[in-house]
């Protein structure tokens, strides 16, 4: 197999320096290059054009979401968002993921070697991932979401809450990784206020969900944000498991709840899917649907296998939808997956569930 090419775009001598040795150090990818800057990139990348683009987001003469955007519409590339870990980077790292990048890490602005080397094997994961993935010319965005499914009024909420936010016996727990933020939107934005009660990992860094779950809730009738230790799981809320921590669902006398800890990574992830999956399959079983969806690796697959095991409904986004088929791949083969769906389809089978349990839409 034909080594991945990776190109460097960071204005930081020593962030470069760091990702030639580790991409240098990995028998499958070769550095194609590296510059301060996108205008600096360009002339570079055009005598031989990379595989996978490492971009960051702050840098002189043309940012990297100014490039990115440029990117997509001109000549489609995986990209891997290289982002600071600050609120203003959690926000710029939002919508480069929107424009079309299809991974992100994180590196701290200081001590940004010892940062960097705690996660060099998140970096070639990143890069691994990047190099899967399926990207368009054009990209969903929130902006421009599907017509709503069929339903009660779901032309967007604004700024007004649901009116009724209760307890629910159903639950949806969602899971996906790369990819999985516009998939996200285009579901999350397409269901009424009135929506099930769901419960979702992105694989994410951390602070990034929290800017993530926001940038959602602005734009969903349902009301969207990062989970927190002991919250109620209910109709019309969507919880995003928090980057960093382990995210469970509980059942409190009549109620669902999240626990939220800071466990190890599970399949090299924090949170991890397949705790979510598994920890719904005990509490909640026939009463819950899963989703597994865009994503590469096999994190999910087998909390899916629980959750069918257990009586739930599980679903799998098809190949075609899906920027990685990896996670949807592996449920499938371990038969963890009762149905497959395009991503267009979940919302209305979201709501069919809440409706009718685990029977099929008509």
């Amino acid at each position: 197999m034909n080594k991945t090419r990776v190109f460097v775009v960071d204005d930081s001598a020593l962030v470069r320096q760091f990702m030639a040795e580790v991409i240098g150090q990995q028998p499958d990818m070769v550095l194609a290059g590296a510059a301060v800057d996108p205008v600096a990139a360009l002339p570079k990348m055009q005598q031989a054009w990379p595989d996978v683009i490492v971009l960051d987001m702050e840098m002189p003469r043309m940012d990297g979401l100014t490039f990115l955007r440029q990117l997509m519409s001109s000549h489609p590339t995986p990209v891997v968002i290289c982002s600071s870990l600050t609120e203003q980077g959690a926000g710029l790292t939002m919508e480069a993921l929107s424009a079309g990048a299809v991974a992100v890490f994180a590196k701290a602005k200081l001590g940004v070697r010892q940062h960097l080397e705690s996660i060099a094997s998140q970096l070639v994961s990143a890069i691994r991932e990047a190099r899967c993935a399926r990207v368009a010319a054009k990209r969903s965005s929130l902006v421009t979401c599907p017509t709503a499914v069929p339903g009660p009024s779901v032309t967007g909420r604004a700024t007004q809450a649901p009116a009724l936010l209760h307890t629910t016996d159903r639950l949806v727990a969602i899971g996906t990784s790369t990819g999985g933020t516009l998939a996200l939107e285009q579901i999350l934005t397409r269901l009424p206020a009135d929506a099930p009660a769901l419960v979702i990992v992105q694989h994410m860094p951390e602070k990034f969900t929290a800017a993530f779950a926001e940038r959602l809730n602005a734009h969903c009738q349902i009301m969207v944000r990062e989970a927190r230790h002991g919250d109620r799981v209910m109709e019309g809320l969507a919880l995003i498991a928090p980057g960093g921590l382990q995210t469970q669902v509980c059942r409190t006398g009549a109620h669902y709840c999240l626990e939220i800890q800071d466990a190890p990574p599970v399949n090299r992830h924090k949170p991890s899917v397949d705790v979510l999956f598994r920890s719904v399959a005990k509490a909640a079983g026939p009463n819950a649907l899963g989703i597994i969806m865009t994503g590469m690796g096999d994190d999910g697959a087998r909390g899916l296998l629980a959750m069918r095991e257990a009586g739930s409904k599980t679903l799998a986004q098809d190949e075609a939808s899906c920027v990685v088929f990896g996670m949807p791949k592996e449920a499938i083969r371990l038969q963890a997956v009762e149905e497959v769906h395009p991503l267009d389809a979940m919302p209305e089978q979201i709501l069919a569930f809440s409706r009718t349990g685990r029977s099929r839409v008509g």
